[in-house]
């Protein structure tokens, strides 16, 4: 079946990755067979979003296509994520404790609190994943590739001290601007660009979506579709009781607020189109969801154990898979 709006006109799409920690090891899988279909040219991927562990996965992708394609997309992000899975005797042992402290957290227990300026491990916790990064995208080729390709890269971040929405695009995006977007505020310290001071994009868009529309002034250059990869779900089949079920919903809510302004935006745009109150520089633009589920809990956003990130791209790859077949059907 070909997409688009003209027949044999393959569908213009943008990728926007949701952030939610560990948990986007399943973006990573879903990418991987999503790249894999743009590179059939059923797709043309004009974009890639994205907010924390989606904006790793995104940086990634982005990077792999602009500087030897497909595979290499698809080897970068493989390796990224093994080198941020906890693999070694101690960071193994780290990351239990890390763990267990969370789940003691979400059950209500009482935690010591202290600032991430107050700990030396943070300033480890930074070097390791600036170094992770490095080790597998130069980003010094970043602005030559971005000069070079027709896909958008587009990460967010929260300005702490001026409470602003942030956004880092093509050549803009640097190993610290990832890490700003990534930079939950207990456990690191506000990352500093250019005189301004940035938080976990998650305080932001979670993930970008109208910067897709709101560049390109010709309607032909902008998205036919955007697919959300989703990490905190939408729904739940219960009311939450106990304090484990109450601190994870309120973490996806949380998690979803911004998302969901974002959707609302291309909705009232689509509607607005519909109704011919727009000029010709816009055109209407699908939203498609790839879903994590409801099944994980929010501390094991913090877990990092090998075995548990493998079967989270595996699943994202099963459900990637499942919603291309839902396209064609």
């Amino acid at each position: 079946m070909s997409h688009g709006s003209n027949a044999g006109t393959p569908s213009r799409v943008a990728i926007a990755c949701q952030g939610g920690g560990s948990h986007t090891a399943f973006t990573a899988g879903v990418l991987k067979r999503l790249l894999r279909e743009c590179d059939t040219q059923s797709y043309d991927l004009v974009g890639l979003s994205g907010t924390s562990g989606g904006a790793v996965c995104a940086t990634a992708a982005w990077y792999g296509l602009a500087e030897r394609g497909t595979d290499y997309a698809i080897e970068t992000l493989d390796a990224i994520w093994r080198d941020f899975s906890a693999r070694s005797l101690p960071d193994m042992i780290a990351n239990e404790w890390v763990v267990q402290l969370a789940q003691f957290a979400a059950h209500g227990g009482p935690l010591p609190l202290f600032s991430p300026y107050e700990l030396p491990y943070t300033d480890v916790g930074r070097e390791r994943f600036l170094d992770t990064l490095e080790s597998h995208i130069d980003f010094g080729r970043v602005p030559s590739l971005a000069a070079d390709t027709s896909i958008d890269l587009i990460l967010g971040a929260a300005d702490v001290t001026e409470g602003e929405f942030e956004t880092f695009r093509n050549e803009a995006v640097t190993a610290e601007t990832v890490l700003a977007s990534a930079a939950i505020p207990t456990l690191f310290e506000a990352v500093g660009i250019d005189d301004h001071w940035y938080w976990d994009g998650l305080f932001s868009q979670n993930p970008p979506i109208r910067d897709f529309l709101t560049v390109p002034r010709d309607a032909a250059a902008k998205p036919d579709e955007i697919w959300i990869v989703q990490i905190n779900p939408k729904h739940r089949e219960e009311v939450p009781e106990s304090v484990e079920d109450i601190a994870d919903r309120r973490n996806e809510l949380a998690g979803n607020l911004s998302l969901y302004q974002e959707v609302s935006f291309i909705e009232t745009i689509n509607e607005l189109i519909e109704s011919g109150s727009l000029p010709e520089e816009y055109k209407p633009v699908t939203i498609e969801f790839i879903d994590l589920g409801s099944d994980l809990t929010a501390p094991s956003k913090v877990d990092r154990d090998p075995t548990f990130v493998d079967r989270l791209m595996k699943r994202g790859t099963r459900r990637a898979e499942r919603f291309l077949r839902e396209q064609r059907d």
